[in-house]
């Protein structure tokens, strides 16, 4: 006798990933564990999505930067790979259009052996492998469907005024979200006082993290700057990288120190000062 009929789903991360720490990378792993362990799901690819340069966040270094970050951090995984196509937009883009591409991107990508340049062709390959072998209902042609994967802090977010737009929030929701606890967040609690969450609640899947790890990119920034270590924080390719580029210093965390948040601009018609 076959077993249930298995959803498949693609996991997508957007974020600044400034610079991308192993927590970044457990999130993933988290979630796919958390969604295969409900019988419902297998979850056959994770995609990275670094945020662009038209976000004007903060201390964001440059996105080519980012990216390279992301894909040597990602090497040793079979089934992570990270999308260029939002950092290279000339202007910020929300998350919803991001997850919407993706999503209606999906079917070529998994098909097309000449798909996306984001990431070598070896790891492309058994990529695809891995999500055409096993049972039958991968080989049919429905399509997977894409959760945002987030921190809970990204949830919370969602009651920040003018950084998201309701109806962005509603077709998220729509794909589904898989949210990572984190400390000092309580994801169900939020979810309870937000009628569009309460909605959409069964759309939203909640990771408890037991392994509790506070690994944060702003963190690691400071340590960098004030010259501390932070070995075991990042992939060893990472930390590499950050030091032959001198990445992250006094001068980089004023970078779009007067410059308003991108959805503030976009939302409330908000100029740099």
């Amino acid at each position: 006798m076959e077993g249930p009929k298995l959803t498949d789903v693609v996991l997508l991360a957007c974020g600044s990933f400034n610079p991308i720490t192993n927590m970044h990378l457990r999130m993933f792993e988290l979630a796919r564990d958390h969604l295969q362990d409900t019988g419902r799901y297998r979850v056959v690819k994770g995609i990275m999505s670094p945020v662009g340069d038209g976000y004007k966040k903060k201390g964001l270094i440059k996105g080519s930067h980012r990216l390279e970050m992301a894909r040597l951090a990602t090497e040793t995984s079979d089934w992570i790979t990270v999308d260029s196509w939002e950092s290279l937009q000339p202007e910020w883009v929300e998350t919803a259009k991001v997850v919407r591409h993706h999503y209606e991107e999906l079917p070529a990508a998994e098909q097309n052996n000449d798909d996306v340049d984001t990431v070598k062709y070896a790891k492309k390959r058994r990529i695809k492998e891995n999500y055409f072998k096993g049972s039958s209902h991968q080989k049919s042609k429905e399509r997977p469907q894409v959760k945002l994967l987030c921190g809970a802090d990204v949830l919370e977010s969602f009651a920040v005024p003018n950084l998201w737009k309701q109806e962005d929030i509603i077709e998220i929701l729509g794909h589904g979200l898989v949210c990572i606890t984190r400390s000092g967040c309580d994801p169900h609690k939020f979810i309870n006082q937000s009628d569009v969450l309460w909605k959409y609640r069964n759309n939203i899947h909640v990771v408890h993290e037991w392994v509790t790890n506070d690994i944060s990119a702003t963190h690691v920034r400071r340590a960098l700057r004030r010259g501390q270590s932070v070995k075991y924080l990042l992939p060893d390719p990472v930390l590499r990288y950050i030091k032959e580029h001198d990445l992250y210093n006094a001068e980089s965390e004023q970078k779009n120190a007067d410059v308003v948040l991108a959805p503030l601009q976009r939302f409330t018609g908000a100029s740099s000062s």
